[in-house]
């Protein structure tokens, strides 16, 4: 089916509404996570890459505006904001903070099925007619035409294989890359796959120390536990 490779994440803290959901979105080609809370969806968020979130406003904690607000700081991943109240003030807030669509409940699981193919079909027509030339990471630009990081018109000294790095980052940005990836285009060649993944993690922390404000708690390249690293933007 055309969207058996496309994984949502539903987040509200309603387990009958979840259950109905993921059951629903599964039989129409989707794969399908939950999340009861906020805390839970961070953890989620950390691991597995999303195309599309679904989040509840009313959760208790961390509402799902806050959820929204802190992600937008560094996820651009499409959002469906989730209400029982259905108030004005709330579909208004959260289009603010960059939420793209909105469903007031009790909704019918079809009308959620729509829109989430309206969403998904619409940035997959804007990503089809674009090609950034320029990556901002923070306050520093890659340039891949020109293959130079830059911050405030400078240039930032790269080696080769940092160069190479941000190359394979900035052109697949929000994507997992795998160490056996990374490996492959960085040519290794050792006496083991060990040893050839000591050498990307050693290059990584190196690279993070020419992008990273602190590189104990990276913000824009982050290690993805078992799997590689992803950068975000």
């Amino acid at each position: 089916m055309l969207y058996d490779e496309k994984h949502i994440l539903l987040i509200d803290d309603d387990e009958r509404i979840l259950s109905l959901l993921k059951t629903f979105l599964n039989q129409n080609g989707f794969i399908t996570s939950s999340a009861k809370n906020s805390q839970e969806a961070r953890s989620l968020l950390d691991y597995f890459v999303f195309d599309i979130l679904i989040i509840d406003i009313m959760m208790p904690g961390e509402t799902g505006l806050e959820l929204l607000e802190s992600l937008r700081k560094n996820k651009d991943i499409p959002v469906i904001l989730l209400s029982a109240k259905g108030e004005a003030s709330d579909k208004i807030s959260g289009l603010e903070l960059g939420a793209d669509d909105y469903l007031s409940k009790p909704f019918e699981p079809k009308e959620l099925l729509l829109r989430i193919k309206n969403l998904l079909n619409r940035n997959n027509a804007i990503d089809g007619n674009k090609y950034e030339k320029k990556v901002k990471i923070g306050t520093k630009i890659f340039d891949l035409e020109r293959m130079e990081l830059q911050e405030n018109n400078n240039v930032i000294a790269l080696t080769t294989v940092e160069t190479k790095l941000l190359e394979i980052f900035c052109s697949n940005p929000k994507t997992i890359i795998e160490r056996d990836h990374i490996i492959s285009e960085l040519g290794y060649k050792g006496d083991s796959n060990k040893q050839n993944e000591r050498n990307v993690d050693v290059q990584v922390t190196r690279l993070r120390k020419k992008i990273e404000e602190d590189t104990k708690n990276p913000r824009f390249l982050k290690t993805i536990r078992g799997k590689g690293y992803r950068l975000l933007l």
